[in-house]
């Protein structure tokens, strides 16, 4: 296992922010924003770092955000992770950098870049049949299309939020007995999902295929795309998803870079019907084996396991983009709700509760079908990393408060 000079907690071997992982993130400091790497309990800043060491890259930081980073492409990321792994592990650097570590305790991290567009798959298997038994119980749970191509909608780039920052409870329409009634959502839900942070966009008109993935996307995030069960179910028919999603998403606060996830890749789940050529992967999957856990006030509540997803993040933009649609830097795209096979390893309280016909049991007694306000969400995540050692997908935590009072 590679070390670092900074000793303690960053070199422990279960340390999930070790030096084979090195997220990317925004931090508060003296009330300025300012790009970071994360390194065990501490962020080196990179504007300083980069200033005095890596001059030529110096300008990817200059701004608030890791925007004009993101951007600059795959050869730039791999030259500053590189340059940061040598500057970590080297003595020869320490007294230089020593002044460019910040403690993490405290400190404040702000979303890391400004989203562009927001779209949301619904990519496992597990959860799409879960939620097809509940709602056509007496049908096929998976429609027609759903094996053919990977389901999505396009989301609200506007209301994604960093980890940490509290969800207020919706209000919207909702149906009541044979009429309609409007007022807090009573059946607010969870999504526990992987998203995926596009770097350089590309031309309108020009898919991106399979093989490109890596030049285009930058690295993952945790994501919560909590979910109005009643407002949605009322709204969606016929155009899908608007005002049970839109008023939040939460994102973890840094970004693990694709490029520490190489150890993590497995191959994809059996596919039947084989996809058509431009979702084919055959020999480049980029399945990924990330374990999420999630807890509802600090318990855990479910563990779902990235590796059982249908379709990959791969065949996600490829088909996000077959039609012409362009890329932006700063593109955001949500997995969809993981699950598993396994009662717990679903992951949504519509799921876990089975539309609140079987509510579970918190260790307090308390009983929960969906979200009851005050409830606290903490989504986690871990992935082989090189030489054994495992690496970590930060956090995304979220408490709700009460709806808006008329």
């Amino acid at each position: 296992m590679t070390e670092t000079w900074l000793g303690g907690a960053a070199n422990a071997a279960d340390h999930p922010f070790g030096v084979a992982t090195l997220p990317y993130g925004v931090v508060v400091v003296a009330g300025e924003p300012q790009p970071a790497v994360r390194i065990g309990e501490s962020a080196l800043l990179l504007r300083p770092a980069t200033g005095a060491l890596l001059p030529e890259h110096a300008g990817l930081f200059a701004g608030p955000d890791l925007g004009t980073f993101l951007a600059a492409g795959p050869d730039s990321w791999l030259d500053v992770r590189a340059s940061v792994t040598s500057w970590l592990t080297d003595e020869a650097y320490r007294e230089q950098l020593e002044p460019m570590l910040v403690p993490l305790a405290g400190l404040p991290t702000v979303l890391p870049f400004s989203v562009a567009d927001y779209v949301d798959f619904y990519a496992s298997e597990n959860h799409a049949r879960n939620v097809g038994q509940m709602l056509r119980p007496d049908s096929d749970s998976l429609l027609p299309n759903w094996k053919h191509l990977p389901v999505g909608y396009h989301g609200r780039a506007g209301t994604v939020v960093v980890s940490g920052t509290d969800v207020r409870r919706p209000r919207g329409q909702r149906k009541a007995g044979d009429g309609v009634e409007f007022g807090p959502s009573q059946r607010l839900d969870i999504e526990a999902e992987v998203g995926f942070v596009v770097g350089p966009g590309s031309p309108q008109g020009r898919p991106v295929p399979i093989a490109d993935f890596t030049r285009h996307v930058f690295g993952v995030v945790l994501l919560n795309d909590w979910s109005a069960r009643d407002i949605q179910a009322w709204e969606y028919v016929p155009l899908g998803p608007f005002l049970g999603k839109s008023f939040a998403t939460s994102i973890s606060a840094w970004i693990t870079p694709l490029a520490a996830l190489e150890a993590a890749r497995v191959p994809a789940v059996p596919r039947d019907p084989a996809p058509l050529p431009y979702l084919d992967d055959t020999g480049d999957s980029w399945n990924l084996d990330l374990s999420i856990e999630v807890r509802l006030n600090g318990e855990l509540i479910s563990r779902p396991p990235f590796a059982t997803m249908y379709w990959t993040a791969a065949q996600m933009l490829a088909h996000l983009t077959v039609n012409g649609a362009s890329l932006r830097p700063g593109d955001l795209y949500g997995s969809g709700t993981v699950s598993g096979p396994e009662r717990d390893q679903r992951g949504s309280l519509l799921e876990l509760s089975w539309g609140a016909s079987q509510p579970f049991e918190l260790a307090d007694g308390s009983q929960r079908s969906f979200l009851a306000d005050g409830d606290e969400v903490v989504m986690t995540a871990t992935a082989p990393g090189p030489d054994g050692v495992r690496i970590g997908i930060a956090e995304v935590r979220g408490r709700i408060t009460p709806a808006l009072s008329d």
